[in-house]
């Protein structure tokens, strides 16, 4: 299978990678800052190719010079061009100061201190901060950018959104610069595609500013972002044994739908065989609804055994309850030594009762999250990164942190989806998505590689269905019909 996936590095990574490539000789400090400028303003006029005034918002580090880069092109190019400055720029670093002295020669001028009234422009450059900001902003700072963000200009973003952290995608001001447009360089920063960061990045550009392939193959990196991974097509003479058979456990008194939505998606997923062990009062109900399940009526736990005995993987949670049958259920689960897939209730049991799940895929919303680190939900989104890792840590298998930009965690690196849209936001998402886990994993994937791929085509699908009829009013079940196509 091409399980290639595009590797993203953190803040100190890319310093790193600017330093060593300078130190060798290949780029100047002032040539990287040139080509980042190049870059933005390259992408400006091919999106927009109507606009006439710019304006950019230039801080008092490296990125204002990137800043001034764009203003003097912009200039050069015949736009009204106009710099507003919360820095002295004579206070600037050098390759910084060297950008703006330019600028400034070519007749450029700037404004010192907050925007007096509205934005009036066409378009605002955000060069205020970097990849380096570690600090909340300064008032100053956030009464400028809730102006731009007031605009109604096109906004773009310098290397990352002011106010974003760029190795974790939190938030470091009340006002955070809301982007149509982020450009940022030399390589992906994992905070620009997870959590808070989603709402400010905007379409995310890459510039690589042409710096050797070698010298990135010489920085491990140890996040990346997930790309599809191909599965290879079948034999001709495939039956259904050779795909597995998923056993889905759950759907207690007044939860059949969510069982019934992991089992359908568990057969669209390509599973050879899917049977359910559900409440006796539900189980005709599914398989009248669909005759492809094999639907079990468990009132006993001890039921349950000879079903586990026939199941290749198994997946525990989608309306599972937490009452004792659930519990009672869960017992004889946490044992095994099989492929299984943890969800819903069964992640909140497994908080209670702290077991290792070398064998499992854990699939948690940030909620279910907070009580498995016994944190607050607040705690999880300053640092997703952190929190899928430390789920990880104390419980191995493979985590997936749900959420925009869902993150995968192994032991090893960490990886975010970047399909998925907020019509998702809707019951029964994260049902499906067990099943298509649980289904890929009897078909033969590794722990890791059906959650990768899981998740990436869970939320292809959701986007398929936004493009055909839009967000609002999305279900869960709209997603099965679309997992064929997303697979095949």
């Amino acid at each position: 299978m091409n399980s290639l996936h595009t590797p993203l590095y953190t803040s100190d990574q890319i310093r790193s990678l600017e330093q060593r490539a300078i130190a060798a000789g290949v780029v100047s400090g002032l040539s990287l800052m040139q080509r980042a400028g190049e870059s933005v303003f390259a992408a400006v006029i091919a999106r927009w190719p109507d606009i006439k005034r710019i304006t950019v918002l230039a801080g008092g580090g490296n990125n204002a010079g990137d800043g001034y880069v764009i203003a003097n092109l912009a200039l050069q190019a015949a736009y009204q061009v106009r710099v507003i400055s919360l820095a002295d720029p004579e206070q600037l670093p050098n390759d910084a100061l060297s950008c703006f002295k330019t600028y400034q020669q070519s007749g450029g001028q700037i404004s010192m201190g907050d925007a007096d009234g509205d934005i009036d422009t066409d378009l605002i450059i955000d060069a205020l901060f970097g990849i380096g900001l570690n600090r909340r902003l300064s008032a100053d700072h956030q009464s400028l950018i809730a102006k731009a963000n007031q605009s109604s200009a096109k906004r773009v973003a310098v290397d990352i959104p002011s106010g974003l952290v760029a190795d974790t995608g939190a938030v470091l001001a009340d006002s955070v610069f809301k982007a149509d447009l982020t450009v940022s360089f030399i390589a992906g920063k994992p905070g620009l595609y997870t959590g808070e960061a989603v709402n400010y990045t905007g379409e995310v550009l890459i510039a690589d500013l042409d710096l050797p392939a070698d010298f990135f193959r010489k920085t491990q990196a140890t996040h990346y972002r997930l790309n599809k991974i191909a599965l290879p097509s079948r034999p001709r003479n495939a039956h259904k044994g050779h795909f597995g058979h998923v056993l889905l456990v759950g759907g207690n008194h007044g939860y059949s739908g969510a069982i019934r939505l992991a089992a359908e998606a568990a057969l669209r997923s390509g599973a050879g065989l899917v049977s359910v062990a559900t409440r006796a009062s539900h189980s005709h109900v599914l398989a009248m609804t669909r005759p492809e399940i094999m639907s079990h009526a468990v009132e006993d736990s001890n039921e349950l055994l000879p079903l586990l005995d026939k199941a290749s993987v198994v997946v525990v949670g989608p309306g599972l309850g937490q009452d004792p049958w659930a519990q009672a259920l869960l017992s004889q689960i946490v044992t095994l030594n099989k492929p299984s897939v943890w969800d819903a209730d069964a992640l909140n049991w497994l908080a209670a009762h702290p077991h290792k799940l070398n064998c499992g895929i854990a699939t948690p919303h940030p909620g279910e999250a907070a009580r498995l680190l016994q944190c607050t939900t607040t705690d999880i989104a300053k640092d997703r990164f952190a929190a899928v890792q430390a789920l990880q840590s104390a419980f191995g298998g493979v985590w997936l942190l749900k959420g925009a930009g869902s993150l995968i965690a192994d032991g090893n690196s960490i990886g975010v989806s970047t399909t998925g849209n907020p019509g998702m936001a809707s019951g029964g998402m994260g049902d499906v998505l067990a099943g298509i886990c649980g289904s890929l994993l009897a078909q033969g994937l590794s722990l890791l590689e059906a959650c990768q791929l899981a998740v990436y085509i869970h939320g292809e699908a959701a986007d398929l269905c936004a493009a055909q009829a839009g967000e609002r009013g999305m279900l869960a079940s709209d997603l099965i019909a679309k997992l064929r196509q997303c697979l095949n």
